[in-house]
């Protein structure tokens, strides 16, 4: 099989139908909900975190067919680089020399960006933790599981206690592009201590709000007298999602308290009032996902309004060991 195979760059727009029915394909056989639309890789390859050229990798066999994909998202702190590495390869295709070659190239793209940087480097993958192919090729590569994450469910047509905000506090929604440059300070300041955290940029987190499936009205604020965004709640409904998986379900895609406003109930109302709002909307679940590990609490909070564990996964990671000085 190493003979026949040809690995190149993306190549833009003429690659998306491939790509998206190569992954369609891969969610068919596997059951991961993990499928997409060519628009959605679209808006993603354009993320301005993503370097299309360097970050995506495309595997050909001999007659020219795409047999699988890779793709790394990265990010840099003060120490190290790392990777995360998406990949998938079709069910016919598997087992032979290609998932080695996927993760050689993910590992020398990131080991690359750490020379440029002169930092450690480090890659992670992650797996539903059922999906015994998954893991097959982070353990053949010495990595780790260094953390657990749940998604969890809750059915909308069971009660939902009202979102009561404590006392100086206001439910809004993102109304202006000042509000959007004021929650992207106020995310970083509310997930800074939590495990694994990259801090978003305004350009990232604009190019995501372009997704059709953006509503101003979902993405919810908890506004201090001050002004200052306290907590916030962004829920979605993604149509063409739900029409792919048969289903009707929506989500609190990220939920967040600032640091110096905790404690006071602020996570439990925007969560409550993020719920109320899915189900006005006429969805019939309510989704999230969650570090199984936080210290915080989530958890705890979300199985207390009433969701439950559907899925678990994995996260892989393994030090490349490599520090440029």
């Amino acid at each position: 099989m190493m003979n026949t195979l040809t690995m190149r760059p993306y190549a833009g727009e003429a690659d998306l139908p491939a790509i998206t029915g190569l992954l369609n394909d891969c969610d068919a056989a596997d059951h991961l909900d993990d499928n997409y639309a060519i628009d959605d890789l679209r808006l993603e390859f354009a993320d301005p975190r993503l370097d299309p050229a360097n970050d995506l990798r495309l595997w050909e066999d001999a007659d020219g067919a795409l047999i699988a994909f890779g793709q790394v998202w990265i990010d840099s702190d003060a120490e190290a680089v790392e990777g995360s590495l998406y990949w998938r390869v079709a069910p016919a295709a598997r087992g032979g020399d290609i998932e080695d070659e996927i993760m050689a190239w993910a590992s020398g793209r990131v080991r690359e960006q750490a020379r440029a940087e002169a930092k450690a480097a480090r890659l992670r993958c992650s797996t539903r933790s059922e999906f015994a192919y998954g893991h097959s090729l982070p353990q053949r590569h010495g990595m780790v599981v260094s953390r657990h994450f749940f998604q969890m469910r809750r059915p909308l047509d069971q009660p939902i206690e009202p979102a009561t905000l404590p006392a100086g506090f206001v439910l809004r929604h993102v109304a202006s592009d000042a509000n959007v440059a004021a929650w992207v300070e106020a995310y970083n300041q509310s997930f800074v201590d939590h495990w694994n955290f990259h801090p978003i940029t305004l350009e990232s987190h604009q190019h995501w709000l372009q997704h059709p499936s953006y509503q101003p009205a979902h993405d919810l604020i908890a506004v201090a007298e001050d002004g200052t965004i306290a907590a916030f709640s962004f829920c979605v409904i993604d149509a063409a999602e739900n029409t792919r998986n048969q289903r009707n379900d929506g989500w609190i895609g990220i939920l967040g308290t600032r640091r110096g406003y905790r404690r006071q109930g602020l996570g439990r109302a925007m969560l409550l009032a993020g719920l109320h709002r899915l189900k006005a909307d006429g969805v019939d679940y309510a989704r999230l996902n969650v570090d199984a590990e936080n210290p915080s609490g989530a958890l705890q909070l979300y199985e207390s309004v009433g969701f439950g564990v559907v899925h678990s996964w994995h996260n892989y990671v393994k030090s490349l060991d490599e520090l440029v000085q």
